[in-house]
């Protein structure tokens, strides 16, 4: 039987934390995080470009989530960017300077065991030659990651699968385990990046995504702001609704390169943008929001500012620019006294 289905990745979050937190089958605490489980949870988004949450009491970070996105379509595994976005994730390195699991992109886009293609690569040329292939398959989990003791960052994502299908691309995820409340929703926001990147190279149109989970969890740590969450959900008249623009479809890696020398020069505090500067930089107006974001960030990390630049904030789409509002008082109407 297929996995229910739902308008956006919102519902689904919606609907995984209601049913983890009031029908779990466990309680555990694995390595001292206690947490509540279901075993075995499947969803379905006939639309993935509707894969951001907009719910004040979950202050969604965007800049994250297209942050992780092209650390991946790049096959980086380096902190130093990541690093700057989620600094938390330092404590997951065994060396300081690389992650290792929770690198996925590492695995899907960078060339393994002495191949000049990666695997992302070979499987676009398989579905080239196969239209209706199965066989799209990216591992990402591997038996390796059991044998090195104590390891602080084994893999959550066991595998992509990539579908093409009467002129549209789905793509089938299996998870060995998903933080509901936390891992999530960038997951599912990298992947279906990946899945329309994907699309547009063999020249298709955007299917469904499915999402396969081993192991749904909430940590305890985590319980108070799901039920916040929750109850915002149920309270409030209609839910807030901003359609995600779909990707360009002359966006290839050269471009995800481009974005990347842009976001490497804002990150490192060598440039300033303005609007009108970004609209210069010869990027699509898709990617100018992604680097309107990353100047966002940087005036807030670098600048500590109580106010992000009001013609920055107003060059941003409305959906983003209500999300970064919610996660950063510096980017609401009041500052730092919201």
């Amino acid at each position: 039987m297929t996995p229910p289905s739902y308008p956006g990745l919102e519902s689904a979050y919606l609907g995984l934390l209601a049913h983890v937190s009031d029908s779990f089958e466990y309680r555990n605490a694995p390595r001292g995080n206690a947490a509540r489980e279901v075993i075995g949870v499947s969803f379905r988004l006939p639309d993935p470009r509707q894969r951001l949450p907009y719910l004040a009491a979950r202050r969604a970070n965007p800049v994250f989530h297209f942050a992780e996105a092209l650390w991946y379509l790049v096959g980086r595994r380096d902190l130093e960017m990541i690093g700057y976005y989620a600094p938390s994730m330092r404590s997951s390195s065994r060396d300081g300077r690389h992650l290792g699991g929770s690198a996925y992109g590492h695995r899907i886009f960078h060339p393994a065991g002495g191949d000049t293609h990666s695997p992302f690569d070979r499987v676009l040329e398989l579905l080239r030659r196969e239209t209706d292939s199965k066989r799209g398959f990216i591992p990402v989990f591997t038996a390796d990651e059991l044998a090195i003791s104590d390891n602080p960052d084994m893999a959550c994502l066991a595998a992509l699968h990539l579908l093409p299908r009467e002129g549209r691309l789905h793509m089938v995820c299996s998870m060995r385990a998903n933080d509901l409340d936390c891992g999530l929703l960038s997951d599912v926001f990298s992947f279906t990046m990946i899945q329309e990147f994907a699309a547009i190279q063999l020249g298709l149109e955007l299917g469904t995504y499915t999402h396969h989970i081993g192991s749904a969890h909430i940590c305890d740590r985590n319980a108070e702001r799901v039920q916040r969450v929750l109850a915002e959900a149920a309270a409030r008249p209609e839910p807030v609704h901003f359609p995600f623009a779909a990707m360009p479809t002359a966006t290839t890696a050269a471009t995800v390169a481009r974005v990347l020398e842009h976001e490497e020069a804002l990150r490192t505090n060598t440039v300033r943008y303005r609007p009108a500067d970004i609209a210069d930089v010869g990027l699509e107006p898709y990617w100018q929001q992604v680097l309107l974001l990353f100047e966002v960030y940087r005036q807030i990390q670098h600048e500590e500012t109580d106010q992000v630049d009001a013609d920055v904030l107003d060059a941003l789409d409305p959906g983003l620019r209500w999300l970064a509002a919610h996660r950063w008082p510096a980017c609401s109407a009041t500052g730092r006294t919201r």
